[in-house]
């Protein structure tokens, strides 16, 4: 049975940081002097041992990626004939839109290594095609039945099952860009040994920059390498900024469609179900991305990524509500001009500029339909309501946090998430466990984490977040 923990009214009362604009600060929400800028030794929950030196008292913020301007460099050939790549999670969304672009545009890209979960049939068909020369698998046990897939190929991969086999594909010789969809924490340390090999990054797993943007982001300026977001927002921002001058981006405004309850009244929330969550009212997605943007936490977390990305400060990102899906995101410039851009709801064309980028590539008009503003109509926009999307609050005071609290908000939310779709918590449970378990977190919170500690902050997190409604005495532990 589903629990309830919060009423719409409660909603109101989120509150594990102070989320004002003007008044938030870490250190008050540690209760400590406002002057204190060392490491402070807090004793920290038993964890594995390797954990528990220090917490840092003030968040320090990474270089970003693309310090709000983006230049092409004059680029040194280093292939020859089509692009090498290399594709983390080729048999999911991500990755089937990225060979479908490479299978349009022969001459322009190709493969090099594939890496890929438990779908061997689809990864064969994908082999048989695309020709790799390396391909991983998530589990040694499929590896006999991959290659029985592949037996009558002429030219056979290699073949490495594991975690192994995935840093591998990353780090391929041959290729110049990894596109890294695989999904959670488990695609960090694989874009880890892409980028320590020199490799560009065609970003598409979140938790790269929500999680581990503290780590990643020194590394990626140390070896540099450029990453480049394939997610429509991001990816409409890093086109916004082309040629920008250094110091011209005011501002970052993200659009969002609202999701499935953009037009249902708050007082309502309390009644609705997984079924009702997973309508989207613009576009057919996996159940986890169509209940964040129900929740709106995909927005929020998209704001904290784009605090990595280009630089802004958290006052000057902002999220409007845009039914139609059509603007993908706008910047605001000095002098208050607004560049935006626009196009079809389609995944395929941010992931095609981060692999073609800084050139632009002929699309057919076939497979590519073209934007015709004329018979859309009309744009709208309006002000998300921060009583329906208390995820809003939690993301801001969660970036303002900085080092492990963003990963550990982005791995309660997906713990949180996964309940609410087994039907074991309610739809605004949601909320509540994801802002209880940021409380937690505040005891030993790490501004300038290693990858490990990333790492077992996540697993904490979805740990705890798990354990929640024990603690509160409600029912048996979650496990």
């Amino acid at each position: 049975m589903a629990l309830n923990l919060m009423s719409p009214a409660e909603i109101k009362t989120i509150s594990f940081f102070d989320t004002s604009k003007s008044n938030f600060n870490l250190l008050h929400s540690l209760k400590l002097p406002s002057h204190v800028s060392c490491g402070v030794g807090i004793k920290r929950k038993k964890g594995n041992g390797k954990f528990g030196k220090r917490v840092e008292c003030v968040a320090k913020t990474p270089p970003p990626a693309w310090p709000g301007s983006a230049v092409a460099e004059s680029i040194q050939r280093t292939w020859d004939g089509p692009k090498p790549i290399s594709i983390l999670g080729s048999t999911g969304s991500i990755g089937t839109q990225t060979l479908d672009i490479v299978a349009e545009n022969p001459d322009k890209f190709r493969v090099v290594a594939l890496a890929a979960g438990s779908n061997v049939a689809l990864l064969a068909d994908q082999v048989k095609t695309f020709r790799p020369k390396l391909v991983a698998i998530r589990h040694e046990s499929l590896v006999d039945e991959l290659k029985e897939a592949l037996s009558g190929l002429e030219d056979k991969p290699e073949i490495i099952p594991g975690e192994q086999g995935t840093i591998e594909v990353a780090r391929h010789p041959d290729a110049v860009t990894v596109v890294t969809g695989i999904v959670g924490c488990a695609g960090l340390k694989p874009t880890v040994a892409a980028i320590e090999a020199g490799k560009d990054i065609a970003l598409a797993n979140k938790e790269t920059l929500i999680a581990g943007s503290p780590f990643v982001l020194p590394l990626a300026h140390k070896h540099k390498v450029k990453i480049l977001p394939a997610d429509s927002e991001h990816s409409a921002i890093f086109q916004c900024i082309q040629g920008l001058p250094q110091g011209a981006l005011r501002r970052i405004i993200l659009t969002a469609s609202g999701g499935a309850f953009r037009d249902l009244a708050v007082e309502k929330l309390k009644d609705v179900q997984v079924a009702d969550a997973l309508k989207h009212p613009n576009w057919s997605m996996g159940k986890k991305i169509t209940v964040d943007s129900a929740t709106l936490f995909n927005k929020g977390l998209e704001v904290i990524e784009a605090h990595y990305l280009f630089g802004a400060e958290y006052d000057d990102i902002e999220i409007v509500i845009h039914p139609q899906s059509i603007v993908h995101s706008m910047i605001e410039t000095q002098d208050s001009s607004v560049l935006a851009q626009l196009g079809w709801p389609d995944m395929r064309l941010p992931i095609l500029y981060t692999m073609s980028w800084p050139e632009r590539i002929h699309c057919s008009e076939v497979t590519w339909p073209r934007l015709d503003l004329c018979k859309l109509g009309s744009l709208t926009f309006r002000a998300p309501d921060k009583v329906k999307y208390p995820s809003m609050d939690l993301a801001y005071a969660a970036g303002r946090a900085g080092g492990t609290m963003t990963g550990v908000l982005s791995a309660a939310n997906e713990k949180a998430v996964e309940l609410f779709i087994d039907e074991r918590i309610g739809y605004l449970d949601i909320f509540k466990i994801v802002e209880l378990t940021c409380e937690k977190h505040q005891e030993e919170v790490v501004t300038a984490p290693t990858l490990e500690e990333i790492v077992h902050y996540d697993l904490w997190a979805r740990d705890y977040a798990a354990r929640l409604q024990a603690s509160m005495g409600l029912s048996p532990a979650l496990v």
